[in-house]
């Protein structure tokens, strides 16, 4: 299928000045820029019931939640996601995912709960990692305070954080805990030890560009670390079998689309139960693009009635 006409438009919008100069790019900058970004794409004005900030504990000091209730959903105790949001652990943030999540909270009929993990350059690998697996395990131990079922959590994060979510998933196994009903992974970040047919593919023009994964890397990971560490790379871990059923969402136009696609192999031949959907047309965070490509409030309609359909 060609690109989606809503995406091309876009894409030759952000593509008219020319690529940027990443190595001249400090990390402040990229996270301005994709601030500005979110706020142009998304969808503004979601109602939920309520949004509220607190901080939990975590390994390097607190850790910045957003709780959301679903509209319409008063004091009841409803199924869980804890959402990690994507920017290659560099930039990215709970307000630049606050549309997604007040949908998908919407959508699935559950209490949302957006992590903000800590960010590199300024803490790198594997702090993303730990503070996800914390904040996992301390919303699972304290879910009926957040008015959360625990038997009915899931986990789930794009790009980067879908990546941390199936993470988390495997420590969860390996450590007796906590239970995970689910993980969704949108256009996940599966292997960052090499560049695949779709990396070379849609390297430039489509959004996410090779560049800015090589830039990315070079801040989230420390001189020397070891990419095919399957905390980075989860699609080079040795055992998947036994972990939650995935909903794994890929987009046809993406770098990320052949990882994602081949993770989803990998579980499913492992004994989990897997729905892999690819979006025809779409292109890298598509998802949280609701404001200028209507094809995505669609889709996040749709992810969200499978999350229903899984906690229910």
């Amino acid at each position: 299928m060609p690109l989606d006409p809503h995406a091309k438009k876009l894409l030759d919008m952000l593509n008219a000045g020319g690529a940027a100069d990443l190595s001249r790019m400090a990390p402040e900058e990229m996270r301005e820029g994709f601030e500005r970004l979110a706020t142009m794409v998304g969808v503004n004005g979601v109602a939920v019931d309520a949004a509220e900030d607190r901080d939990i504990p975590g390994p390097g000091g607190p850790i910045p939640v957003r709780v959301y209730a679903p509209a319409g959903s008063g004091g009841a105790v409803l199924p869980g996601l804890i959402y990690f949001h994507g920017g290659g652990g560099v930039f990215g943030s709970i307000a630049s995912h606050d549309s997604l999540c007040r949908l998908l909270a919407n959508a699935a009929a559950c209490r949302v709960v957006s992590v903000g993990y800590r960010l590199a350059p300024e803490h790198k690998f594997p702090a993303a990692v730990e503070d996800a697996f914390a904040a996992t395990s301390w919303i699972a131990e304290q879910a009926r305070e957040f008015r959360i079922d625990p038997r009915r959590l899931a986990v789930a994060g794009d790009s980067i954080g879908g990546g941390l979510a199936t993470v988390v998933c495997r420590m969860a196994r390996d450590g007796g805990g906590p239970s995970i009903a689910l993980q969704l992974l949108l256009c996940p970040v599966m292997d960052l030890s090499k560049n695949s047919d779709t990396r070379v593919a849609f390297a430039s023009g489509y959004f996410l560009t090779q560049a800015t994964i090589d830039w990315t890397v070079r801040h989230y990971c420390a001189p020397g670390t070891d990419l095919t560490d399957p905390r980075i790379s989860p699609l080079l871990a040795d055992d998947l079998a036994g972990l939650p059923p995935a909903q794994v969402h890929t987009a046809e136009f993406d770098p990320l689309r052949s990882e994602g696609a081949a993770y989803a192999d990998r579980l499913q031949r492992a004994g989990v139960a897997v729905r892999h959907t690819r979006h025809a047309g779409m292109i890298h965070h598509f998802y949280a693009m609701g404001g200028v490509i209507p094809y995505a409030r669609t889709a996040v309609a749709d992810i969200g009635a499978g999350i229903r359909s899984a906690l229910a």
